[in-house]
């Protein structure tokens, strides 16, 4: 037990949050278009999110207080304070709302891959999460859904050893970045379902539940490096699949394709495993993700009240009203993933520098601001992720 009370905590959270059905829909695509050619974004987003949720942890720990409530706090100038809150409530409360229409989309996928299409699951799934919610008893039911997760982790890991794949290949496209006009909205992609913008927000939040004193921050950080670091081997784990038994045989259009990637380990089973860990993921996520908009909301625009009170559950009505409704518009459920997950990559550039920003103020943080290295490495993230991002755009509408 005490194992597992070092290297899983606060940061588990975030591992589980981003292995939903965005990863594994977005991992597994990635592996049939390119093989294993772009492994090494994935430890680049992997490298990404342990240093930036490392920031924001450690604001948590510092501070007991959010990101949202420090950013509201910290920035004095009047004129920056409202456009600061308004962008980082936009990017997080659509962004969170585009993400809960991929989320809805996978638990739709996985549930409709064994009973059918005929009946609308995006309606019931939303009523579902809605319920949940709106009662607030989330703790038990999302243990019960992450611990599905897991499971499906883990045979993803297995089934990445049983298949034997190409070693050289892996380590080439672990080690060796390509780059190419027709790889580069998987590039954002695979960034924006690993570096997720709210759970910046959802860990500087959570931290407080079980770290409270500053001598602890070497503790945190390592369960930090641990728990994201199992996170990217989980994703890392569904690419060499889905390149072993998907690429070159046309890609993935449905969740019988998806399945294909694990039947040698579990054969005519592999549907039904992948659709019941499609369909926890997506609930799970499909809780956490206007939970961690209404709290952000909360934080960053000082509301008054509990998690009960009208403004709160506006916020995340709003957020899953919206997944709900652009999951039902009638595209399919991979192509509805995929474009969350770019909205995700496009809009974590904002989050970051404002994180950054933060990160820096000694009036807040102390002793404790970011290292010259942190920022460099920060803002790296901001930098390729802009340009990963300007250049696909100008890829599909031809700005230059």
């Amino acid at each position: 037990m005490s194992f597992l009370k070092k290297y899983f905590g606060p940061s588990t959270l975030v591992t589980a949050a981003f292995i939903g059905p965005g990863t594994l829909t977005v991992c597994t695509v990635v592996g049939a278009d390119f093989g294993y050619t772009l492994l090494w974004v994935l430890l680049f987003a992997v490298i990404a999110t342990i240093i930036l949720q490392e920031m924001a942890a450690r604001l948590g720990l510092i501070t007991q207080r959010g990101l949202g409530e420090a950013i509201q706090s910290e920035i004095k100038n009047p004129a920056l304070k409202i456009l600061s809150i308004a962008l980082v409530f936009m990017a997080i409360v659509f962004g969170n709302a585009a993400y809960e229409a991929g989320n809805i989309s996978g638990s739709a996928l996985g549930i409709g891959g064994v009973f059918g299409d005929s009946i609308p699951w995006p309606v019931i799934i939303g009523l579902a999460a809605f319920a949940i919610l709106f009662v607030g008893k989330i703790k038990i039911i999302e243990k019960i859904l992450i611990a599905l997760v897991l499971l499906m982790s883990v045979v993803f890991i297995l089934t990445a050893i049983v298949i034997r794949p190409d070693v050289s290949a892996i380590l080439s496209g672990l080690f060796v970045p390509t780059f190419d006009a027709k790889s580069q909205l998987a590039i954002l992609a695979l960034i924006g379902t690993t570096v997720v913008p709210y759970n910046l927000f959802l860990h500087a939040s959570a931290v407080k539940e079980k770290w409270k004193n500053k001598d602890e921050l070497p503790e945190l950080r390592v369960e930090n490096g641990v728990a994201i670091g199992i996170g990217g081997l989980i994703s890392m784990a569904i690419v060499i699949t889905s390149a072993a038994a998907l690429y070159g045989k046309g890609g993935v259009s449905n969740i019988n394709d998806m399945a294909a990637q694990l039947e040698p380990l579990l054969g005519s089973w592999a549907k039904y495993f992948l659709a019941t860990g499609l369909f926890a993921a997506g609930i799970s996520s499909s809780i956490t993700a206007p939970l961690a908009a209404a709290l952000t909301a909360k934080g960053i625009l000082r509301w008054d009240g509990d998690e009960k009170s009208l403004k709160f559950r506006l916020i995340w009505i709003f957020v899953l009203g919206i997944g709900t409704i652009f999951s039902m518009v009638g595209y399919s459920p991979i192509e509805v993933i995929r474009v969350a997950q770019i909205a995700n990559g496009i809009l974590l550039p904002i989050i970051v520098f404002f994180l950054i920003y933060i990160s820096n103020k000694k009036s807040l943080l102390g002793d404790f601001t970011n290292k010259p290295l942190q920022n460099v490495l920060a803002g790296l993230v901001i930098v390729v992720s802009l340009i990963i991002s300007f250049r696909s755009f100008n890829s599909v509408f031809n700005f230059i």
